[in-house]
């Protein structure tokens, strides 16, 4: 049983607490009022109540507002279904790219995939606010976790040691979402847990090559503090998540601040290979209900429950927002029924030039290769990735089919692998024999027999679309090399047109939300918009 959904799922108001004092930008709609008669200081005097209000901060990453389903959203404007975290960072991350395409024309939804949004985008805005949520329960959690504050609440032997690892953890998911907002909106307001709720003073605005020093100077100091690899609680982060998110946030280094870091990618990669992860021996089974089983690849993960973690994004959206057509949604998804809106490009497709790659695995029967009408499911091949199934076909929790189980790894050995082949490619002081191997290894549990002698940068790029697809890297992956505006890569629908065209090169960042600008002075509007 994956120990933190069910403290998560049975919070009393203990669980809320650190979502009360939410406040960017000066923006109320993200204020909320404690309980009558709790306070931070009355709950953080009862060490059991520490894991609740972690778990509180772990939650958010999975859930979509205060009850089942979305209900109650955390955030004023958007349904608390649309505005789950990895739902918005697939919506943001893939649905722009050649990965996906979406039937759906909900609100300003098909500005996505067409790149032709603006300030005023709430699929935007959304992220950018939860984003900021997990930033302040993040921030409230650690502002109550002070050696001060614990030893004034007389915190003491093994619970001091499990609350300073606790305290490690909420920095290191604070500095995860700061680097989402780094990645996908460069220039940003800035909260740490030294700004207090209520305070009449506007956040500053941090340049992006500042928020890549706190970010990383955050992810150093935490990789000390946190417990070590494979030592924690399933779906909560130890040294190894640090490192790997180091690793990313060198590798896109030379688009966040004009400096490559190549060397520092190499350096995080060895110290999570060296931790002892290994590959899962089959591909398909990452993406299944028992992925949190017999799993030595998946460093850290989302984690959902049919049951105890009801929501409409996660997994419970990557599948049944996948299904549609005349594929069969019982039999080989595991739920009751598909949504008919999630497909792939032919640019995709074409990736998948070895017909034994297993990662390759999409329907076609009744599904047309070319995309002429983006709100019609048919068109388009679907990609068949995550599923409400165990690994050996068993159901899902939910009896009603309605919910996922499955987990969405957020960093896995794979990504590793690819990380470090890239930077040695690009010029770090990683053995290239090294990197070949990685990159044969994964092939060869895709089950592509034949190893290759040789590869190359732009090679890896493919890579990375065949083993990550839908893994919510895409866009970023792009950007670093310069095809996701640009006319050097097109897939069908970039920028409006039915062949692909390039885009202005503004899009390489979201649009600050309009009404943040307004509700701020410090801030200034990305370039463009």
């Amino acid at each position: 049983m994956k120990n933190y959904r069910i403290k998560f799922r049975t919070l009393t108001t203990a669980a809320v607490l650190s979502l009360m004092f939410i406040s960017t930008s000066c923006v109320k709609d993200l204020e909320q009022e404690p309980p009558t008669g709790l306070t931070s200081a009355s709950v953080f005097k009862d060490f059991a109540n520490y894991p609740g209000a972690l778990a509180k901060v772990y939650g958010g990453f999975a859930g979509g507002g205060q009850e089942p389903n979305g209900g109650n959203s955390d955030i004023n404007g958007i349904d608390g279904n649309f505005s789950q975290y990895t739902r918005l960072l697939y919506t943001l991350q893939t649905l722009p790219t050649d990965e996906a395409v979406i039937a759906w024309n909900d609100g300003n939804l098909q500005t996505m995939h067409k790149m032709t949004w603006d300030s005023q985008n709430e699929f935007i805005s959304g992220a950018y606010y939860r984003i900021y949520t997990q930033i302040a329960t993040s921030n409230e959690f650690l502002r109550n976790v002070t050696d001060e504050k614990l030893a004034s609440n007389n915190i003491s032997g093994a619970n001091l040691t499990e609350a300073k690892y606790m305290r490690a953890e909420a920095r290191f998911l604070r500095a995860l979402s700061y680097y989402y907002a780094l990645d996908l909106f460069g220039n940003v307001p800035f909260v740490d847990e030294t700004y207090l709720p209520g305070s009449t003073s506007a956040p500053q605005r941090i340049s992006r090559a500042e928020l890549f020093k706190f970010v990383e100077s955050e992810l150093n100091a935490v990789a000390g503090e946190l417990k070590d690899p494979k030592t924690n609680e399933y779906a909560r982060a130890d040294k190894a998540a640090a490192w790997s998110l180091l690793a990313r946030l060198y590798l896109n280094a030379a688009v966040y601040t004009g400096t490559a870091r190549y060397n520092d990618v190499i350096t995080n990669c060895n110290k999570v290979i060296a931790a002892g992860y290994t590959l899962k021996s089959k591909y398909a089974d990452l993406f299944l209900v028992d992925n949190d089983k017999n799993n030595p690849e998946t460093i850290f993960p989302i984690a959902f429950d049919g049951v105890r973690i009801q929501t409409s994004g996660g997994t419970t959206y990557l599948v049944h927002a996948a299904v549609g057509g005349s594929m069969p949604a019982e039999s080989m998804f595991g739920i009751n029924g598909g949504w008919g809106g999630l497909r792939t490009t032919k640019s995709y497709v074409g990736l998948f030039t070895n017909s034994a790659d297993q990662r390759g695995n999409f329907y076609t029967s009744g599904q047309n290769l070319e995309i002429n009408d983006l709100g019609t499911f048919t068109d388009g091949y679907a990609f068949v990735k995550y599923k409400n199934l165990t690994s050996t076909g068993g159901p899902g929790t939910d009896a009603a089919k309605n919910f996922c189980d499955a987990d969405i790894p957020l960093l896995r050995l794979a990504d590793v692998y690819l990380m470090y082949a890239e930077a040695t490619l690009r010029g770090g002081n990683g053995n290239a024999a090294t990197a070949l191997q990685y990159v044969n290894n994964l092939r060869q549990r895709a089950g592509i027999t034949a190893p290759l002698s040789s590869i190359t940068t732009d090679f890896i790029l493919d890579e990375r679309g065949r083993e990550l697809g839908w893994e919510m890297t895409r866009r970023t992956d792009l950007i670093r090399y310069g095809r996701f505006t640009t006319a050097s890569y097109l897939w069908p629908w970039k920028g409006g047109v039915k062949d692909g065209k390039s885009v202005e090169d503004f899009r390489n960042l979201y649009p600050i939300p309009a009404k943040d600008l307004v509700a701020n002075s410090n801030l200034i509007q990305n370039p463009g918009y």
